[in-house]
């Protein structure tokens, strides 16, 4: 039972690692790769496992963007001292901080009803479906001429918006952000890393809070393979998913990723239909 539990944490945690910075929806793969297995063990819907899950991608992404968060934040500091944003990494910086806002409100009043209320394999699927059509439409149709420091305020802020959209299963906080990112002229590889530096944040916040609910669970030393199982699957992949994206997207379209979210909604939604899918 611990070695099958641990080869499922570790294809969890790939799941994880894939979907998290591909724009396909890492809510509902984990939702809907579950259920389709048959996957029913307690530990793997505990919020220690997801808490194991997201720290994973939280190492992937600093992995790849500790520098550049370095000279971001450095940047910030000293933009306060000198009151002047002439430096461009400074006013990516407080972008990146603008952008957080909408996210990490809406994340604090409305997580509950959303995680209660909006994850029904029906909703995934027309949310995966709706966000292929606007990517598909963005990416076919916008400048793709600006890098992530032309941004303005009300651009970033909008991504910003289009993050805390994501909160919707099946949604995809990677596709929700680099399609608003695509529609505010940004290049594909531009709006890929913006949105994986403003993931940062929110993500890490979200880590921290469920931390200090976790320390009034407590974890079972016996649950700590599973865990880290969990952390470091979802650490590599993430990694190379990260890696991978930001190289393809500099010469490539998002319409493969459109063509599987559209191929994978409607099977879910005809499972769902069928009644071979439930609502949980």
């Amino acid at each position: 039972m611990a070695i099958d539990l641990l080869l499922k944490a570790i294809v969890l945690g790939i799941v994880q690692g894939l979907t998290e910075f591909l724009p396909i929806s890492s809510t509902a793969h984990l939702i809907l790769v579950p259920e389709l297995l048959g996957w029913r063990e307690e530990i793997l819907n505990r919020l220690s496992f997801d808490v194991a899950l997201h720290l994973g991608t939280l190492v992937a992404l600093l992995a790849v963007f500790w520098r550049d968060w370095a000279v971001l934040i450095a940047a910030g500091l000293r933009s306060l001292a000198t009151r002047s944003l002439a430096d461009p990494n400074a006013r990516l910086a407080w972008l990146l901080a603008l952008a957080t806002l909408p996210g990490a409100i809406i994340g604090a009043l409305f997580q509950h009803q959303v995680e209660t209320l909006l994850r029904s394999p029906l909703i995934i699927g027309i949310a995966m479906v709706g966000v292929a059509i606007v990517l598909a439409v963005v990416d076919r149709t916008s400048a793709l001429s600006e890098t992530e420091y032309d941004l303005g305020p009300v651009s970033a802020f909008a991504i910003g918006v289009g993050q805390a959209f994501a909160l919707i299963p099946g949604v995809s906080r990677s596709g929700a952000t680099i399609a608003v990112g695509l529609m505010a002229g940004l290049t594909r590889s531009a709006a890929a890393r913006f949105s994986f530096l403003l993931s940062t944040p929110i993500i890490g916040g979200a880590i921290a809070k469920q931390f200090l609910d976790l320390s009034r669970q407590g974890v079972p030393s016996s649950e700590v393979p599973i865990l880290v199982a969990g952390i470091v699957a979802s650490a590599i992949t993430g990694y190379a998913a990260i890696r991978l994206l930001l190289a393809y997207l500099r010469r490539r379209s998002l319409m493969p990723f459109v063509v599987y979210r559209v191929l994978l909604g409607i099977l879910v939604i005809v499972l769902t239909l069928s009644g071979r899918l439930t609502a949980s």
